[in-house]
């Protein structure tokens, strides 16, 4: 018999709209029933996260009393009122020395404010946390804030939270992917009993923490989070934290112009604390001396802006409360926005433990105070809650999660307009000022990066049938070795081509071979028939998507498939990774290529002149 090549253009055969089985099983979620126990899980770390935040309130509170006042005591008080005149200087100087000590001997990674060490952990550790670090962590915050520390509870909590989702979720055999939707479930229930903020908690979580926006990270942490906000009101009462006067529910075009203005005010402060962080940490770094005695550096500035203005020291809460109500003298504002703002930079640039997002809200709420002397008077308490809101938004690059907070910190459902105004200007200017943000610039100074982009992968929604090509040799199953070179000496095989499907009479492909192997064929005195040789083919479909491609490739190591109708069983094409870098190209250009579509035509045949933009 005769051998020939069947060079053809191969009609796969799917023109118009044909439904299969495969495109109906296509889903918009890949979430399985694993979800329910993953959740279940969930809701328990959920209740034990909420008892660890209660846990370092309450360490907070004593050795705030134990520092300050000489006291054991657990009530609530503030370092403003201590009456230890210039001694009080020596008590932040004091709680750094520790907190160096704790680091140095106990676990390097009670540094710092707390999310960009959850993200470390996600991202270089399979979402393993050290179980130490669940003790160490809470205690130095504590001991931190309890000194004088500028800082909030908010980030040690998210990070004491993830360790305690993380060693959970070690105790069960689980992939990398559920222990992360675990540690990050512990974070989210952390900030949610924390704040009494269950939903930005899960907005949080999703902007920061998961990289993911799926129901099967989702589910599980939101159960934990709303579990978090439900125990919390056994434990530590129920919301709003700061209660505001209600604000009219529209406030007309100069109101909003205010809410552009202060958005990107806001911006701009973001940056400029960012910047100052890390300059703060790079003039630490040049120092000779080890890293263990920064945090008491830092904490002699602590220590003097606290004489110079004491509401500055510790968490804040009843100074964000006094600027929200609209209350605040001028020399109160510009304290908290100029002393507040200095002694945070420092000290966290020192490299002690604490978190930044109490300290943002203040100094935001410091900077509305400003912007109401000048801005439409829409209420007591309307711009600070704005540009608090907007600096959040600006400076940790979550938007969402600022509106989010701020409404539920203060309830106040007629603010979301100018919230949404103010935060998505706010993160504008620092996303085109700014490469990275104040948690993710930690990140990327230890040789990581992240990307805060989420969006649609194309190859999941680009099919094989829309890139595979249809020109291409099959060779036929029955032909003899004999036959092959003949037919290959006298006719080359198909120019880049590399992978060659071998079909029978009615086009169903029976193996492949590679050119090499064609070539050693030929050069072979070996007979036989083309079958002999062939090896089992790792086939696509014309309706998978080409995700599903990619990840077949990664399985099985081979850059190539025979593309065969799942219906007939026949031979439809050929795909290969070029072909799904192709569909990449195409994508690019979607986003780089600029053209004018409509032609504007004013009257009487006159054609306006519109410049592409």
């Amino acid at each position: 018999m005769s051998m020939h090549k069947n060079r053809t253009n191969i009609d796969s055969a799917h023109n118009g709209s044909r439904h299969n089985s495969a495109t109906e099983t296509l889903g918009d979620f890949t979430t399985t029933a694993r979800v329910i126990p993953i959740s279940l899980i969930a809701i328990g770390i959920g209740l034990v996260s909420t008892v660890v935040a209660w846990a370092l309130l309450w360490l907070i509170a004593f050795f705030t009393n134990v520092f300050y006042f000489g006291r054991a005591s657990t009530a609530l008080v503030s370092p403003a009122g201590n009456h230890l005149g210039w001694f009080a200087v020596l008590i932040p100087v004091a709680g750094g020395l520790i907190i160096g000590v704790m680091a140095r001997y106990g676990s390097e990674r009670i540094r710092g404010h707390g999310i960009p060490e959850a993200l470390e952990s996600i991202l270089i550790n399979g979402s393993k946390v050290q179980p130490r670090l669940a003790i160490l962590k809470p205690l130095s915050a504590a001991i931190s804030i309890g000194s004088g520390g500028p800082f909030g509870a908010e980030g040690p909590i998210i990070m004491t939270g993830g360790a305690i989702g993380s060693i959970v979720s070690q105790l069960f055999h689980l992939t990398a992917a559920e222990r992360k939707t675990l540690l990050v479930a512990g974070a989210a229930a952390g900030m949610s009993a924390t704040f009494a903020t269950p939903v930005a908690a899960v907005l949080l979580a999703v902007e920061l923490l998961l990289f993911e926006w799926k129901p099967r990270s989702a589910i599980p942490v939101a159960l934990a989070s709303a579990t978090a906000g439900a125990a919390r009101r056994y434990i530590l009462g129920l919301g709003p934290l700061f209660p505001v006067p209600h604000h009219a529910i529209f406030i007309g075009p100069q109101g909003l112009l205010g809410c552009v203005i202060a958005g990107l005010l806001a911006g701009g402060l973001s940056s400029l604390l960012t910047l100052g962080v890390y300059a703060a940490e790079d003039s630490f770094m040049k120092l000779p001396i080890h890293w263990m005695w920064w945090p008491a550096i830092g904490g002699v500035a602590i220590g003097l802006g606290g004489l110079l203005f004491p509401q500055a020291l510790g968490v804040g809460y009843d100074t964000i409360q006094t600027l929200l109500q609209g209350e605040a003298p001028r020399a109160f504002i510009a304290g908290v926005l100029l002393v507040k703002s200095a002694i945070w930079v420092i000290s966290l640039g020192s490299g002690t433990s604490g978190g930044v997002l109490a300290p943002l809200l203040m100094m935001g709420a410091a900077l509305g105070g400003i912007d109401a002397m000048f801005l439409p008077n829409e209420g007591a308490g309307f711009w600070p809650l704005v540009s608090m809101a907007a600096i959040l938004g600006g400076t940790m690059r979550a938007p969402f999660t600022a509106i989010l907070f701020a409404f539920e910190l203060t309830h106040d459902v007629n603010m979301l307009l100018p919230l949404l105004v103010a935060a998505m200007l706010a993160h504008t200017t620092t996303v085109l000022l700014l490469k990275r943000s104040i948690l993710t610039e930690k990140v990327a100074r230890r040789g990581f990066h992240i990307t805060r982009e989420y969006a649609t992968d194309p190859l999941e929604i680009l099919f094989v049938r829309e890139v595979m090509r249809t020109k291409v040799v099959a060779l036929p199953a029955e032909a003899t070795l004999e036959d092959l070179r003949h037919t290959l000496v006298r006719e080359p095989a198909q120019r880049g081509q590399h992978l060659y499907p071998v079909v029978n009479a009615d086009r169903h492909v029976k193996g492949v071979v590679t050119r090499k192997q064609l070539r050693a064929l030929i050069e072979s005195p070996a007979s036989g028939t083309l079958a002999d040789v062939l090896r089992q083919p790792v086939v696509s479909h014309p309706d998978e998507p080409l995700r599903v491609v990619v990840f077949r490739m990664a399985e099985t190591g081979l850059t190539r498939m025979p593309v065969v109708d799942r219906e007939s069983g026949k031979l439809a094409g050929m795909v290969s990774l070029y072909d799904l870098l192709h569909a990449r190209v195409r994508n690019l250009n979607e986003e780089r290529h600029r053209e004018r579509v409509l032609d504007l035509r004013l009257p009487f045949g006159t054609r306006a002149n519109v410049k592409d933009v």
